[in-house]
C-alpha cells in the first residue's frame, strides 16, 4: 500500500510540475514574441541579450518553484528525517538535479518517492535546456520581417 501511495504522489507531482512548466514556457515564448519590437527600439543591439537573460530567469524561476513544491511534500511526509525545511530543500535540490550526494536519505517507507523526484528533475532540466536553446536560436536567426523561422 505504501508503494502505491509513493507512486501516486510521485506521479501527481510530476503531473503538476509538467503543467506548471508548460504554462511558464508558453508565457516566456509569448513574452519574447510580444516584447521583441519594443526591446529592439529601446535597447538597440543589446535586445537579444536582455531577452535571453530574461527567458533564462523565467525558466530557472519555474524550476526553483517546482523544487519548492517537492520540498514541501518531502517535509510533510518525512518530518522525522527532515528536522527543518532547509534540509528538505537540500534533499529535493540534490535529487531534482540528479546529483544525489546520499548524505540524507529517505526512510525505506518513502525512498521510491526520490526516484520520481529525480526523474522529474531530469525531464524538466532537459526540457528547459531545449527551450532555452530554441529561444536563443530564434533570437539570433530571425529574418528581416521579425518572424520566427517556423512562421515563414
Amino acid at each position: 500500500m505504501q508503494l502505491l501511495l509513493q507512486l501516486f504522489l510521485g506521479g501527481l507531482m510530476i503531473g503538476v510540475t509538467v503543467v506548471i512548466h508548460a504554462f511558464v514556457c508558453d508565457f516566456a515564448l509569448r513574452l519574447v514574441d510580444r516584447s521583441t519590437t519594443h526591446l529592439k527600439e529601446k535597447l538597440g543591439a543589446l535586445w537579444r541579450v536582455v531577452t535571453l537573460v530574461a527567458s533564462v530567469f523565467v525558466i530557472c524561476s519555474a524550476l526553483m518553484f517546482e523544487i519548492w513544491l517537492w520540498t514541501f511534500l518531502l517535509y510533510f511526509v518525512e518530518s522525522e528525517i527532515f528536522e527543518n525545511i532547509e534540509s528538505a530543500l537540500y534533499f529535493a535540490s540534490v535529487c531534482f538535479s540528479t546529483l544525489g550526494f546520499g548524505d540524507i536519505t529517505l526512510s525505506p517507507d518513502w525512498r521510491v518517492l526520490s526516484t520520481a523526484l529525480s526523474a522529474n528533475g531530469m525531464l524538466l532540466f532537459g526540457w528547459s535546456s531545449a527551450f532555452i536553446f530554441e529561444i536563443m536560436y530564434e533570437l539570433y536567426h530571425r529574418d528581416n520581417g521579425g518572424r520566427r523561422r517556423h512562421d515563414r
